[in-house]
């Protein structure tokens, strides 16, 4: 075999400028970017061109990733060939080949000797795999455990408190004292009570108690966890409305505030009913009907429940308990309900506030999309528990539920964007009011374009849910397409009181409660009024 050539300086040149350029092509980097990666993730490349006999491959190691040469000496010499290989003129020589030719420029074959020594790889010490930093939880769905807590002590102040009792039993009577020795409100007596089993059996011993209250403390860590899991149905992580009940009654039952309805059992169930609407109202953001941890979590009512305990006028609680509350919302239904059924239909309800109200939004009000009750559709008519609903939404605009409902009203399609064929939709009849009203209507373009203006929404021509909230005159928007009443007070009213009004946001009281304050002062001195009627009656009879 004659000796190998040693390339021309010349040559050698021209080899390393083709190399070159087959190197910088950027199918060539991409497809030796894919081998590295191949070759990283340990993986079995094959480099193969022709049959079975001239087959090469690459094996690599999966542990330490050091890649081990297989046929280093192969019978025919092979080439890797890419998408952009240089022309025939010129190969380029294969790392593995014992033998490699050049063409020359007169067609010469000149050859190169290869070592086919053996390269040493070094062997390296398989690297051990870092163990993998453990993340703390993060996520409490029954509360955040206290790491302090002290279960056994609380039990046996608890068991103190049972030895006080004829045979350890507690009463509901007693249920009090046995709240606060478990470090609960006074008024979660009625929940503790029935959650032992005492509403079967009319007390509750203190080996019931006792590990009912241990099991608790276990598997709920804060108020909210523990209070749904007191007054839920077995299995359920959530309350329903008929959950409240037991221990709204309690409430009317033994509140100092509320002790003259001892006297008119027939208002029990119509104020706890009331009571329940707006803790739904205010609790449940979701409107699935039952209200979760997390619900009640980022909710003010158990706070207010615990006010309870101190405050004897219920009535400053203005949220959930007020009695003058319920008995404007009360009376305004009365007023509605010509046959006192306890149900309204859509003309009973389009006699509300002079007819302020356009038909077209009461029948959406009828068409079920806000109401709980799946009777007012098929029934037409709607219940004392929706009317709740209805009057606080009507009468603030402003709060986040009130916006929902009146924006799933006015949404006729359902496709979460008030378009301006809706909005059109529902001024149609204002404008039909304020013509029998002989006021010349402001035409549909210019009241849009004030209403744009007013929103100022995202997207243009498409009004959502999150620009009405982020609105903050969201209700002057909602009265002009179906309240002409208030639309026409808005129009009458200084624009500089409004930009007061959006300034002092959060910092007076609510729309609601200005109605109720001013409604139930009206209702008292027209009772009063015909009281005083009916006894000079009585005087001259």
């Amino acid at each position: 075999m004659p000796s190998p050539q040693v390339l021309q300086p010349v040559l050698k040149m021209k080899v390393d400028e083709l190399f070159h350029n087959w190197l910088s092509d950027p199918a060539t980097q991409s497809l030796l970017k894919d081998y590295l990666d191949l070759i990283k993730s340990g993986q079995h490349i094959d480099l193969s061109s022709g049959d079975a006999q001239d087959k090469r491959s690459l094996t690599f190691n999966e542990n330490n990733n050091v890649a081990s040469q297989r046929n280093l000496a192969e019978k025919k010499p092979t080439s890797l060939s890419t998408p952009s290989s240089p022309p025939s003129t010129s190969t380029l020589p294969s790392g593995s080949s014992s033998n490699t030719r050049v063409t020359g420029p007169n067609g010469r074959i000149l050859r190169r000797s290869v070592s086919t020594k053996k390269a040493q790889v070094r062997t390296e010490e398989p690297v051990t795999t870092a163990l993998s930093e453990s993340i703390p939880k993060f996520h409490f769905p029954q509360g955040r455990p206290q790491a302090n807590l002290n279960i056994d002590s609380l039990i046996s102040k608890i068991e103190k408190i049972f030895s006080q009792f004829p045979n350890e039993r507690a009463t509901i009577e007693d249920m009090g004292q046995v709240a606060k020795a478990c470090e609960c409100p006074f008024y979660w007596k009625m929940p503790l009570f029935c959650s032992a089993g005492g509403d079967r059996t009319g007390f509750v011993s203190v080996h019931k108690f006792v590990a009912m209250w241990r099991k608790t403390l276990q598997t709920c860590h804060d108020d909210a966890s523990k209070f749904v899991h007191l007054l839920a149905k077995p299995g359920c992580n959530y309350l329903e409305q008929d959950d409240f009940i037991p221990f709204l009654q309690d409430v009317v039952n033994s509140h100092a505030g509320l002790a003259f309805l001892k006297e008119a059992p027939d208002f029990h169930s119509r104020y706890i009913t009331t009571v329940i609407q707006r803790i739904f109202y205010n609790v449940n953001r979701s409107w699935t009907g039952k209200i979760t941890h997390s619900e009640l979590r980022k909710s003010n009512f158990l706070q207010n429940l615990a006010l309870l305990e101190q405050e004897e006028d219920v009535n400053q609680l203005t949220e959930f308990f007020s009695y003058e509350h319920f008995y404007v919302i009360y009376c305004k239904f009365w007023e509605l309900d010509t046959d006192h059924d306890l149900y309204i239909d859509q003309k009973d309800l389009g006699q509300h506030n002079d007819q302020a109200i356009s038909h077209k939004m009461i029948e959406r009000i009828f068409s079920g999309t806000v109401t709980r009750d799946r009777r007012v559709y098929k029934e037409g008519r709607l219940s004392y528990a929706d009317f709740v609903w209805f009057l606080m939404s009507e009468e603030d605009k402003k709060t986040d539920t009130s916006i929902e409902y009146w924006f799933r009203c006015m949404d006729l399609d359902g496709d979460g964007v008030l378009s301006m064929y809706e909005l059109e939709y529902f001024y149609e009849e204002q404008c039909q009011k304020l013509e029998t009203m002989a006021i010349e209507p402001l035409p549909f373009e210019d009241c849009l374009c004030q209403m744009l203006d007013l929103v100022k929404p995202e997207v243009e021509g498409k009004i959502t849910l999150r620009d009405l909230k982020r609105c903050k005159l969201s209700h002057i928007f909602f009265d002009t397409f179906f309240n002409i009443e208030k639309y026409l007070d808005h129009e009458q009213r200084d624009p500089f009181s409004v930009i007061r009004e959006v300034e002092t946001d959060g910092q007076e009281v609510s729309d609601w409660e200005k109605y109720a304050a001013e409604e139930y002062d009206i209702l008292v001195a027209e009772e009063a009024a015909s009281d005083q009627c009916n006894d000079v009656n009585t005087t001259d009879c």
